[in-house]
């Protein structure tokens, strides 16, 4: 029996195995709004196999997008939006789908990357002025964000409250705080970013406490059948930077207030961090989250392989991985992987005439007939 096909339980939702989608972001949304190409980009990853899917990161409002052009949920037509989308893949596909909700911070106001990834100045087309917790701009040379007040941190927060509302009134099954990559909630995290002076600076304790208070206010404000979980960066690959050891003191206070799993990412906060990238180079973080913190992980980053993704779970290092890049370049990597491990995957009924000669068995209730 393949580890990686078991189900795995997040919080109250039942997943038929082990393989996430991972959010990917896709910069085709119009004020907020989703597109045409994300009901072909979400239909065809829904009909992928993989026990979730996670949609791409969320801006919680307009000034939390990381370019002119990210999915929101900040408005009725966000939420109409991005209701049609989801209506329309539901009629095709009983995959659990969630959502990333996030704020870009000091990232914000960015262009596509095709078109560069650069800031936008805020006085330009399209740009705007971006906040943080301090006013240390991302990278040497770029506009200064606008150190959030307190009133301007309550309004964060409220806006991750009604980005999780309207999550839950379009059906969405589960919830994804954003606390990686560098967006707000990390940079609270980080001293590379948090230079405050107040009870939300200095010690651990402190620059953990407002993504602490973000999550606890949108675990509060859904059902409590919709799971919510955070993804974090482990370390920010930058010396006196963020690191495991503070990423497993969020951890266990995630864990405490109900998260069903942290979700393991790394680095995005600083131009200056230096990766040791290589085949599941993530994963350690994930391992010693589990072990130490005592929560469900999701391990994700260069797990490319079917037998790969099979040890990760055997050996015990993570609860579930997540792939992103390689299932846009794959959106059929699932089926694959039941392939190679023996095991079986849910596909839609319309596709059951391709399951191959050899792997009889490979989709879940497949039946065929012709006269």
């Amino acid at each position: 029996m393949s580890h990686l096909f078991q189900p795995f339980q997040m919080g109250s939702l039942t997943l038929e195995n082990r393989l996430l989608v991972a959010p990917m972001c896709q910069y085709s949304a119009r004020d907020g709004d989703a597109q045409d190409w994300h009901l072909m980009h979400v239909g065809q990853l829904a009909m992928s196999g993989a026990g979730a899917l996670i949609l791409e990161a969320t801006a919680v409002s307009p000034e939390g997008r990381i370019s002119p052009s990210d999915l929101g949920l900040y408005s009725d037509s966000n939420q109409h939006a991005l209701g049609r989308i989801l209506d329309s893949v539901r009629q095709h596909s009983d995959m659990p789908i969630t959502i990333q909700l996030s704020h870009a911070g000091r990232k914000a106001s960015s262009r596509a990357p095709w078109d560069g990834g650069g800031q936008i100045a805020p006085d330009a087309l399209d740009g705007w002025k971006s906040v943080a917790p301090s006013a240390v701009p991302h990278a040497e040379g770029e506009d200064l964000p606008l150190a959030l007040d307190r009133e301007g941190m309550l309004q964060v927060r409220e806006d991750f409250v009604r980005a999780a509302e309207r999550a839950v009134s379009v059906g969405l099954q589960g919830i994804e705080v954003h606390m990686a990559h560098g967006y707000l909630l990390h940079q609270f995290l980080s001293p590379l970013s948090n230079h405050r002076t107040d009870h939300y600076g200095g010690s651990l304790e402190n620059r953990m406490r407002f993504p602490l208070e973000v999550f606890d206010a949108v675990r509060n404000a859904v059902p409590d059948h919709v799971p919510v979980w955070a993804r974090v960066s482990a370390t920010d690959w930058v010396p006196d930077g963020w690191d495991i050891d503070g990423t497993i003191a969020l951890g266990k206070a995630l864990k405490a207030r109900g998260a069903a799993a942290i979700h393991v990412s790394s680095g995005g906060v600083s131009p200056l961090q230096r990766i040791e990238i290589g085949p599941g180079y993530q994963v350690p973080f994930a391992a010693r989250l589990r072990a130490e913190a005592g929560i469900p992980t999701i391990a994700v980053g260069l797990i490319t392989e079917p037998e790969q993704a099979e040890a990760i779970i055997a050996t015990g290092d993570a609860d579930a991985v997540a792939l992103a890049r390689g299932l846009l370049y794959n959106p059929r990597w699932p089926w694959h992987a039941a392939a190679a491990l023996g095991a079986q995957v849910s596909v839609p009924k319309q596709y059951w005439r391709s399951q191959p000669a050899v792997f009889k068995d490979l989709f879940k209730g497949a039946r065929t007939g012709q006269r």
